[in-house]
């Protein structure tokens, strides 16, 4: 062997053995309070599609087709944030949550371990936290603006609509007839 491919081998054995660093045009605050925020809302998201599954799963009652499949429908949708959210985390150079303990520990939505959660409760407990979920959305839109960050905020920007019909659908399921 050379001595360029001596040096070559040497350069690689180094990338492979380097911290993640990915590169990105975001400053390092900005790169470090992007990840903060989306970290938060990757594990608010994980308990939300958590708790939706719970309550579709526990579902009953004379409404129990519809609900049980809107809650499925729902909770589809939110296990289809986090991959990119979880990407997103990743391409500004941060690095994302790794276990249950990492998302138990930075969720902000509480969990609802009842042994037995009236229809209608359920319902309404998820609007609540979806509503909660929107907030959280909006303040990290804010965040990603601020630092310019684009790609991020555009993506949010689709899951605050997405969250939105949720809070809405979850409402007319729980309006009263006349």
């Amino acid at each position: 062997m050379n001595t360029v491919d001596i040096k070559k081998k040497e350069e690689l054995q180094e990338r492979r053995n380097a911290p993640l660093a990915t590169p990105t045009g975001l400053k390092a605050t900005a790169a470090r309070d992007i990840t903060g925020a989306l970290n938060l809302l990757l594990a608010d998201v994980f308990a939300l599609y958590v708790k939706t599954k719970n309550f579709h799963w526990h579902m009953s009652g004379p409404h129990f087709r519809d609900y049980h499949r809107l809650l499925d429908e729902q909770a589809g949708q939110l296990f289809a944030m986090t991959d990119p959210i979880a990407e997103r985390i990743r391409k500004v150079g941060g690095k994302a949550l790794r276990s249950i303990g990492q998302i138990s520990r930075n969720q902000r939505l509480a969990d609802n371990d009842a042994e037995y959660v009236d229809p209608s409760d359920m319902l309404a407990e998820l609007g609540d936290d979806n509503r909660s979920l929107c907030s959280s959305f909006c303040a990290a839109h804010e965040l990603c603006s601020e630092h310019r960050d684009i790609a991020s905020a555009s993506l949010i920007e689709t899951w605050i609509d997405q969250t939105e019909q949720r809070v809405w659908f979850l409402f007319e399921a729980t309006r009263r007839g006349s």
